[in-house]
């Protein structure tokens, strides 16, 4: 099974590509999405270039599922609405790509990765750097983008487990309360 984590930023957008064997975890590709040479006002080009990068990279890697990070609310309201459209954008090119969608926060994905939910960006790089056995740090962003696809990993065989015995859907309720439920 190939994972495509995806963590997204109007500037910066990280994705990260691991492949799941069992238990073992190994990685395929990582890097940046980057719209900082673009001009701030131009958010409709913004938007296009991290939804065409997006694509590029699922037809390039052909995942079987997806991963991307749920925005939290900043206390800059207009930082918080670039952000989920940047991530609109994201979402949008995996649904376009036919990828199955799974949304986690960046606390789920902490406590997956690092095993406590208020990690630091270098202690993710550092456990991704030895989860995956790589060679040097990925960036930050690349890192959390691969933090997804591995905190998927852990979680989709549960998830597929509970599937068979339950039928799983959205409950509207828990929707940003503790993360989404399917």
């Amino acid at each position: 099974m190939r994972i495509l984590g995806i963590d997204p930023g109007l500037q910066t957008t990280g994705f990260g590509v691991i492949d799941v064997e069992g238990h073992r975890l190994s990685y395929v590709a990582s890097g940046t999405i980057r719209t900082t040479r673009m001009e701030l006002g131009d958010l409709p080009g913004r938007l296009k270039m991290l939804f065409d990068g997006i694509s590029e990279v699922a037809s390039r890697y052909e995942p079987d599922m997806s991963a991307v990070e749920i925005v939290f609310v900043n206390v800059n309201p207009q930082s918080t609405l670039l952000l989920g459209q940047a991530r609109g954008a994201a979402l949008t090119a995996l649904v376009n790509a036919n990828l199955p969608v799974a949304e986690y926060t960046a606390l789920q994905m902490k406590k997956a990765v690092v095993g406590h939910g208020r990690a630091a960006k270098s202690q993710i790089q550092e456990m991704v750097k030895r989860l995956l056995q790589l060679p040097g740090l990925p960036g930050t962003d690349a890192s959390d983008a691969l933090g997804l696809a591995i905190t998927h990993a852990h979680a989709a065989s549960a998830m597929g487990k509970m599937a068979q015995v339950t039928d799983l859907r959205r409950k509207q309720h828990a929707m940003y309360r503790g993360g989404r439920v399917y």
